[in-house]
């Protein structure tokens, strides 16, 4: 064991990020194969003259803009550096040592990472058929728990869960439990597939133990920039400020995020690209005969009877890099970023390959 690491931090492995090669086209890491928002882009460029001052700190103008558009105050929002720090802003102003907190397996490791990083233990219930299961969860729950971390869509498996059996679970969760409610892919949402998706920021006055995340890392393209937002009760969001650092999002990141909200034409692009994209992959994968999850994300899960290694490495090598899901504890699986057309079609075209090949199993 590593001498400068405390003990509830040894058996913690470091996070292992979608892989970049060079010549290949990364479809790891659910970026928008688009690039970035074209008008955050602009704004980001026109705020670098600004750089020597320090950044509002409490991003004002951005929380504002936020809470309108959810019919919301912005005492209700807090803005993070990624929605992966609001995660731990949460686990920072609730987890004591030997505090637990309550999740799925097969989803975001950072959910396990925020509690560990204060001392907490992060406990782990199956999923059910991809998709986190609210009953098992619900009885899940003991005298330890601090907060439960709900992933809808699911990384990285897509599935979701619908606003009845959110109500029902949330009903259930003592007033003193915090629920983390992570819709990094909400935005991939297609309502005409999935009706009941959970219209969240309705149900904030009705559950002030509720905080529901947000990112732009997706849909907008703005993952380097590192912009997540999430919103609750007042006195909930006041809580996260406590453990939030005094200058944790940069100026051209607030000034980008403010301008793809008004960027209304990028997003219904980003949108259509990734439902016509899935329509195409489910039709290609359905005649072959492949195990895949259906998805109200930008990305899918596919299973194999060859390891996720494998695979991967023959992707990589034809001009793909996947994600190999081991790190999920789904060594069988592969998760692929919704592309472009081309991307797709390519995607197709390898895994015939590797199949002809004798390198990957269906």
């Amino acid at each position: 064991m590593n001498r400068f690491i405390k003990e509830s931090l040894a058996d913690l492995p470091p996070y292992a990020a979608g892989k970049k090669l060079p010549n290949a086209v990364k479809l790891s890491s659910n970026e928008n194969p688009l690039g970035p928002c074209p008008a955050a882009v602009k704004a980001a460029a026109a705020s670098l003259e600004t750089v020597h001052r320090y950044p509002d700190g409490m991003s004002t103008s951005l929380r504002e803009k936020i809470a309108a558009r959810n019919g919301l105050s912005p005492e209700n929002i807090i803005v993070g550096n990624g929605s992966d720090e609001l995660m731990v802003f949460a686990s920072g102003a609730l987890i004591n040592t030997g505090d637990e907190g309550l999740t799925s397996e097969n989803t975001f490791s950072e959910y396990n990472f925020s509690v560990k990083c204060f001392g907490g233990v992060c406990r782990k219930v199956p999923l059910k058929e991809g998709i986190f299961d609210l009953e098992a969860l619900a009885e899940g729950i003991g005298e330890k728990t601090k907060i439960v971390f709900l992933c809808n869509p699911n990384n990285p498996t897509g599935g979701y869960f619908g606003e009845e059996a959110l109500r029902a679970f949330l009903k259930r969760v003592p007033e003193g439990v915090v629920v983390f409610l992570d819709e990094a892919y909400f935005d991939y949402v297609d309502r005409s597939e999935a009706p009941d998706y959970p219209d969240s920021p309705r149900l904030l006055a009705e559950y002030p133990n509720l905080v529901i995340s947000r990112t732009y890392s997706k849909i907008y393209g703005l993952a380097a920039l590192r912009v997540g937002y999430a919103m609750g009760n007042g006195e909930l969001i006041e809580a996260l400020y406590r453990a939030k650092h005094a200058f944790n999002v940069n100026t051209p990141a607030q000034a980008a995020a403010e301008a793809a909200l008004g960027d209304e034409e990028f997003y219904e692009k980003s949108r259509e690209m990734t439902f016509r994209g899935k329509r195409y992959l489910y039709g290609e994968l359905d005649r072959r005969g492949v195990s895949y999850f259906p998805t109200q994300s930008n990305f899918l899960c596919l299973t194999f009877a060859t390891p996720a290694s494998q695979i991967f490495t023959g992707y990589a090598e034809r001009g793909i890099v996947i994600r190999d899901l081991s790190s999920f504890a789904m060594p069988h699986s592969i998760r692929y970023t919704i592309g472009t057309e081309e991307n797709n079609r390519r995607f197709i075209e390898i895994l015939d390959e590797l199949v002809r090949e004798g390198l990957c199993t269906i």
